[in-house]
């Protein structure tokens, strides 16, 4: 998988290239997608850098075991990103290996 398939994915659920950050939140990590999108005249990131982007988190899913997961996800969710609301994907880092620790501690 590439950023490009991530990003055909983001786009055939909503329409548009969503942003996407992997955060810590109090003991969890989650996926956000973001309301800001690279079609956006306003959007910060060129193409180049946006399509990084989406390898970076893509190559932190995959080496946890959770693409498979998070794809799932994203295409059963009715939740939609809008300004302000960032749709939220839980991820389950319990055994996922030493890699995911850089995210627990």
């Amino acid at each position: 998988m590439t950023g490009s398939d991530f990003q055909a994915l983001l786009r055939e659920k909503w329409g548009y290239s969503y942003d996407v950050q992997l955060r810590r939140m109090g003991d969890r990590v989650v996926l956000l997608v973001m309301w800001r999108y690279l079609e956006q005249p306003s959007f910060p990131l060129s193409e180049a850098e946006y399509l990084a982007r989406l390898e970076s988190v893509m190559a932190h899913l995959q080496a946890w075991g959770l693409w498979e997961a998070v794809q799932r996800e994203i295409e059963a969710t009715r939740q939609k990103p809008r300004i302000g609301k960032a749709v939220t994907i839980p991820l389950d880092l319990q055994g996922v290996g030493e890699r995911a620790s850089e995210w627990l501690l």
